[in-house]
């Protein structure tokens, strides 16, 4: 992935600030971010869509996900107006765009591990 997609300095910056807790913040991420694409993946509603866009929007902009935030910021604006095959394709996307950003985060989460 490139810079596009992740925001290296907001993870340098992180990891400054949290010090030893943050492996446990890469873990909270990742853990939450699979409960977001579940509620995305199965929502029936467009207020249960704009309400978790909205939560992981501001997940991953605090991550550095840059890719991740710009579609979720889109969902939640625009889940109210677009047909519900277009909202699926988006959330296709963000599940898309989660999938390929992962595997960083998780490499991230190797490269710090936890201290004993």
């Amino acid at each position: 992935m490139d810079d596009t997609h992740v925001d290296r300095d907001v993870l340098s910056a992180l990891q400054e600030v949290m010090e030893d807790a943050y492996p446990d913040l890469l873990d909270v991420f990742l853990a939450d971010s699979e409960e977001r694409l579940k509620v995305l993946r199965t929502a029936d509603s467009a207020a249960l869509l704009v309400e978790t866009a909205h939560s992981f929007k501001g997940s991953g902009s605090n991550m550095g996900a840059l890719r991740l935030t710009e579609l979720c910021h889109q969902l939640e604006l625009q889940a109210k107006d677009l047909p519900w095959a277009a909202v699926q394709e988006l959330v296709r996307e963000i599940d898309r765009e989660f999938a390929g950003i992962r595997p960083l985060y998780e490499a991230e989460r190797q490269r710090c591990p936890a201290k004993i």
